[in-house]
């Protein structure tokens, strides 16, 4: 046994009060960790399932191999639970967080979430992160606590879901960004925040003696892992549509284009910097510097997907490791750490999958449209709810104390639709009246 392994050992587990649920239940089978249970009600969640039917990058129907949002936090689960493992987190916790992290985007992507922001308005906006929380204590059905055993915590709605019911540990690994809107802790004009008025009383139960604006360690594997995994396999997802011609990343003019857009996902690096990450990249043996549908060259794309992943994970840990020693790394004792040389190299891969996929011609004409379809929804179900609402959504729309809470519960309708049902019902309420 290395001195890892012995350090790993000897660590206390996760502590009480992170494996305790809001709403105290016994276990139903002895042997079974809390986290264990916790990921086994992600993944069976009707809220995963409906991933699968969410844009990712290309929409579901218009692609023979399309990546959802589902097979995305699938990718993201699996580096994530060995990367969280590597550095002492319980797998099944970081896994947890990985799959729940993008349970609250909406139909059409981040399309549909700058739609239903605006939609929002009167209720204080929408963000993805934050509808997220709302659907693992709320609106994803799996406990509810009577009015006679509720606790006081959940007041002014006793006797209300408390969704998953998952622990304090798995909800704070789920929360990329714990604040609220407006709040973020270093950067003041950020529209990423992790949770709405409407839910702080839950929120503040999970972040109890968390450093103010802090992320659990969990989380920073957590997002790091959502980085990885979705840079990694945009790309590869471009390379097999056609999309991204790799010579073109030769092109003097190409370069260019793609670091301006690679500094959104870097700010403050210089175009020179940029260019020396993808220099490093390109450089590798296993680099994909053609790709023409061959199983020759699939086999090659697959093994520079599960390179590039390797890569950045390996740098992570090593630089975490450099500074945190080799002892267990849990919730509130290290902070992940990510080389910038890293970052950079992981920004471009980002870049390269917006400037080729996302960028298109055909792309922004669809978005215009979704944007569309979201906007007429909202206007359609606002006008005329509680018709047209789901069961659901029309029970939380007719318990609602006022204008603002009635409007939320018509946002949760429609972030709770794939792609092809939003579509679907914009016939029915829209096209068809």
């Amino acid at each position: 046994m290395d001195d890892t392994d012995q350090a790993l050992a000897v660590e206390p587990a996760y502590d009480p009060a992170a494996e305790a649920r809001w709403v105290p239940e016994p276990d139903k089978r002895p042997g079974r960790t809390a986290f264990q249970r916790d990921r086994a009600r992600v993944l069976h969640s009707a809220a995963l399932r409906r991933l699968a039917g969410t844009t990712q990058v290309v929409a579901p129907m218009l692609s023979d191999f399309p990546r959802t949002r589902l097979t995305h936090s699938l990718e993201c689960a699996q580096v994530g639970r060995e990367l969280g493992a590597a550095l002492g987190c319980d797998p099944d916790l970081v896994e947890t967080a990985c799959l729940a992290h993008d349970l609250g985007h909406p139909p059409f992507g981040h399309t549909g979430e700058a739609a239903l922001d605006q939609a929002a308005e009167g209720c204080g906006g929408f963000e993805g992160n934050a509808q997220s929380l709302r659907i693992l204590t709320l609106l994803e059905p799996k406990r509810f606590a009577p009015a006679e055993e509720a606790p006081a915590r959940l007041a002014p709605w006793p006797g209300r879901s408390v969704g998953l019911n998952l622990t304090r540990a798995a909800l704070d690994a789920a929360t990329k960004y714990p604040w609220v809107r407006g709040e973020h802790p270093t950067e003041p004009g950020s529209r990423k925040y992790g949770v709405y008025a409407e839910d702080l009383a839950v929120f503040r139960w999970v972040r109890a003696a968390a450093p103010p604006g802090r992320r659990c360690f969990e989380a920073t594997v957590m997002d790091w892992s959502d980085d990885v995994a979705y840079s990694v396999h945009d790309v590869e997802d471009g390379l097999h549509a056609g999309h991204v011609d790799p010579a073109a990343l030769g092109d003097r003019d190409e370069r260019a284009e793609l670091f301006r857009v690679a500094a959104r996902h870097a700010p403050g690096a210089e175009p020179e910097e940029l260019g020396e990450a993808l220099d490093r990249l390109q450089a590798q043996e296993w680099w994909p510097h053609t790709y023409d549908g061959s199983a020759r060259d699939r086999s090659r794309l697959k093994d520079a997907t599960s390179q590039l992943i390797g890569r950045f994970c390996l740098a992570a840990e090593r630089a975490t490791r450099e500074r945190y020693g080799p002892g267990r790394l849990t919730r509130y004792r290290a902070e992940l750490v990510v080389p910038y040389a890293t970052r950079l190299e992981c920004a471009v891969l980002k870049a390269v999958a917006v400037r080729y996929v996302m960028q298109r011609a055909e792309q922004a004409e669809l978005r215009s449209r979704q944007r569309v379809v979201i906007a007429e929804l909202a206007e359609v179900l606002v006008r005329d709810a509680p018709h047209g609402l789901d069961p659901l959504f029309r029970a939380l729309f007719e318990e609602a104390a006022d204008d603002r809470a009635r409007l939320r519960a018509v946002v949760d309708q429609i972030a709770s639709l794939t792609d092809a049902s939003a579509l679907a019902l914009h016939r029915t309420l829209v096209r068809e009246r």
